[in-house]
């Protein structure tokens, strides 16, 4: 995109910008205006159901009670709420006696009987020490009633778990000292996921993002016994729960719903503190909510705990980003404190679309990201928005995305412009230079040593401004330097031109001029930059442009080799396939290519299913890299896929493929595995042919099957080829693998097959996609190889 359309661009995402800003401010004050009406239509059923009212008139009552007594209308139904559920200091009878002297016909009577529910709901007699200890006990009820309210409110427009958490924790726990809440469901298998937090770093947060059952756990006690535990002083010694320290206090909740407990709440504080009754009503009140929404709510994904910890330890601002993998929308994983100061706010902007925390850039972060995604490689901007005009916000300067995984970027950048910093930037990119810097509001300018000896003026002489250099200039150049004031000044735009200057002893000069703007408060203050003579550069370009083009054909040539290669083995071998499901055999596939470009291999495997039922599951590696590589590859999987249809053995089927090898251009060799799965016996045919063994899972214990001892694809002509058959059981994972998974330059292939080996006994439950990417994950060789690895499980 160049300069102009990004200008062009610029008052559309202005405007988006501004609506996104005021859609987020509306929805902050919806979800408020939810809350009150929540506690208001509670308040208001109490009445109706209380004192015989018809709706209407319970919603009119409500109103002219609150005038009468100045309470606001909050409070009131706050009190209302909790008198009903016997949580205010005021039973449910009393409350509704006294609210039905209020509803009396006559107005007088009505006002005094207010005014007595007034005193008994709200009004405190500071001379009595027993009463101050019922209006702190209503105030608290109060504060827990209310952040139920917000919590709900949340929930119902689309907020995140960890953000109704952070509701739940400075609403009501916070005033109780309470330190962090952590908010636990119970999955089918009695495992515990972390579902929300709050208080709470992504460091500690990913410690506990998973507690497996068996552990014998306080927490799993809890979830046995659903009972609360209160812990004063922390867990019994010899047990762990999260917190900041073994001795700080604990309190661990059952959340039921529908009369089973689903999840857990624990709070903890800084320290040991004792947990009286108040705390531990108030902390039970606001379980209800919580248990309402865990239900409701998904998991949010988790946060990367040690980046999210190295950003805070950086003092310029840094945010992490993550693509939704369905739309490609960006979302804010994580901010340092000075980025959340950048985007004026103090927090919750976790989980929230990058539009909403920085409507006036996201477009171009997006696009940034996007690249940095598809390139594996950093990119960089000097300025977002690259467009500023007079009156806009300050832009964010000299902004870095990284790549930091799939679907995972991180934006680091600096919130004011920094003359040192623009003027490092364009030093970085031209050697042999002198500096300068216009000061716009005083009129002056000033020169390093080197520019007075480029333009061969004395140095005595005052420094000359870059918009007043045109006399210095040969004639026809003024309208280059015209050009690169307009792109500095009114663009706000850095930029650099090649000049011609006529010195004073007539020499002629080509000096190329780099230049930043410099901006404060949004306010264009000065131009800092670069002189460079680049007199003897000119001619030695002109005389090796004719080379350049040369190569650059070649360079291309060798370009459109690489991508040929590399679309065509992405075609045989993509990626990462879709789960299978065959014939009994659920199928999981995963192809890792080389590390370096250049090594594009011949790694190939084949899932297939054939007449009869019958699937055909094959991995093979073909020796070399390149494109005669690729070709084998290609000449030797089709082979394969289409003898499999004549209903051969692995054996007779590995023979006729080395017939093929052997008459494949370019000769290649190759190892192989051939398998056939029968789903009516249960039983796995293969045969190898000089490949790794396969690794078979069985009850959590792993081995190798014995291959038979056959030669390698393309060796010797008319070889014969043994195969074994294996009976297989449900439940039963077998591994097929190329050497590129294993392989280490400095580890003996025995001692790399038994790291294979307790990695995948390590793998533990879950699906075959999830269970496949952790063994990809946790296994992997440094020949910069490329890797395949099929995964079957017997249904």
């Amino acid at each position: 995109m160049t300069t102009s359309d990004r200008g062009r661009d610029a008052p559309g995402r202005d405007q988006l910008a501004a609506a996104v800003t005021q859609l987020t401010a509306e929805l902050a004050a919806l979800r408020r205006d939810l809350a009150r009406r929540h506690l208001l239509d509670l308040a208001s059923g109490v009445l109706v159901a209380q004192l015989s009212l018809t709706p209407a008139d319970a919603v009119d009552h409500l109103a002219q009670l609150a005038e009468t007594t100045g309470i606001a209308p909050e409070d009131l139904a706050a009190d209302i709420v909790n008198g009903a559920s016997g949580t205010a200091g005021l039973s449910p009878l009393a409350m509704a006696a006294d609210l039905g002297e209020a509803v009396a016909d006559d107005d007088e009577d009505a006002a005094a009987a207010a005014a007595a529910a007034a005193d008994k709901t709200a009004d405190v007699d500071v001379d009595e020490a027993a009463d101050i200890d019922v209006h702190q006990e209503r105030t608290d009820a109060r504060r827990a009633r209310l952040t139920e309210a917000a919590a709900e409110a949340a929930a119902q427009t689309g907020g995140t778990v960890d953000e109704v958490a952070e509701t739940l924790l400075d609403g009501g726990l916070r005033p109780l000292g309470v330190r962090g809440l952590w908010l636990f469901r119970r999955t089918e298998t009695d495992c515990l996921e972390l579902a929300g937090r709050a208080g709470v770093s992504p460091l500690e947060a990913a410690h506990w993002r998973w507690v497996p059952p068996g552990t014998h756990s306080p927490l799993h006690r809890v979830l046995t016994e659903a009972a609360p535990a209160w812990l004063p002083s922390g867990p019994g010694d010899g047990e762990r729960l999260p917190g900041p320290a073994p001795d700080a206090a604990r309190a661990v909740l059952p959340l039921r719903q529908r009369g089973a407990v689903t999840g857990l709440a624990l709070a903890d504080w800084p320290g040991p503190r004792e947990l009286d009754e108040p705390v531990q009503r108030a902390l039970m009140g606001l379980a209800v909510p919580a248990a309402r929404i865990l239900d409701a709510g998904g998991a949010d994904p988790a946060e990367p705990a040690v980046l999210a910890t190295l950003l805070d330890q950086l003092t310029h601002p840094a945010m992490s980003l993550r693509a939704d993998p369905e739309t490609g929308a960006l979302h804010v994983e994580h901010l340092n404190r000075p980025a959340l100061d950048s985007a004026g706010r103090t927090h919750g902007t976790a989980g929230r679309p990058l539009a909403q925390v920085f409507p006036a850039v996201s477009a171009d972060l997006a696009q940034l990201a996007r690249a940095a995604r598809e390139s594996a490689a950093p990119r960089r901007e000097a300025r977002l928005p690259v467009v500023h005009r007079p009156g806009d916000p300050d832009p964010l300067h000299d902004v870095r995305v990284l790549p930091v995984g799939p679907g995972r970027t991180v934006v680091l950048w600096h919130g004011a412009t920094d003359p040192l910093m623009s003027l490092t930037r364009v030093l970085g990119r031209l050697e042999n230079l002198a500096a300068f810097e216009d000061d716009l509001i005083a009129g002056t300018s000033r020169w390093s040593e080197q520019a007075y000896r480029i333009f061969g003026l004395d140095p005595a002489a005052p420094a000359v401004q870059l918009r007043r250099l045109a006399p210095q200039l040969h004639r026809d150049e003024t309208d280059k330097l015209h050009d690169l004031l307009t792109e500095l000044t009114e663009r706000r735009n850095g930029a650099h031109t090649v000049v011609r200057v006529v010195r004073e002893d007539g020499g002629l000069r080509h000096v190329r001029i780099a230049a930043e703007p410099l901006l404060t408060g949004g306010v264009l203050t000065g131009i800092t930059g670069v002189y460079q003579d680049v007199s003897a550069q000119h001619h030695t370009e002109i005389a090796l442009s004719a080379t350049y083009d040369r190569l650059t054909a070649a360079q291309t040539q060798a370009a459109l080799r690489h991508q040929l290669v590399v679309q065509l083995q992405q075609a045989i071998v993509p990626e990462v396939p879709v789960l299978q499901r065959l014939h009994g055999l659920e199928v999981a596939a995963r192809y890792r290519p080389a590390a370096e470009e250049y090594r594009v291999g011949g790694d190939w495997y084949d899932v297939l299913p054939l007449p009869g039922g019958r699937v055909l599951v094959a991995v093979g590696d073909i020796a070399g890299h390149g494109i005669d590589s690729v070709t084998g590859m290609v000449a030797l999987r089709n082979a394969l896929r289409g003898l499999a249809f004549t209903g051969h053995s692995p054996a007779r089927l590995m023979s006729l493929l080395n017939e093929v090898t052997l008459h494949t251009h370019g000769h290649p060799t190759a190892t192989a595995v051939c398998a056939l799965y029968d789903p009516a016996e249960r039983s796995l045919c293969w045969a190898s042919a000089g490949h790794l063994p396969p690794l078979l899972l069985r009850d959590e214990r792993a081995r190798f099957l014995d291959p038979p001892r056959n030669i390698l694809l393309g060796a010797v002509p008319s070889a014969e080829y043994a195969q074994r058959v294996t009976p297989l059981a449900p439940g039963d994972t077998l591994m097929l693998y190329t050497d590129g998974l294993v392989e280490r330059r400095h580890t003996g292939l025995d001692e790399s097959l038994a790291g294979l080996r307790r990695a995948a006994e390590g793998l533990g439950r879950g699906g075959l996609d999830e269970r496949t990417d952790r063994l990809l994950a946790s296994v992997t060789g440094d020949t910069d190889d490329d890797t395949s690895l099929v995964v079957v499980r017997v249904s």
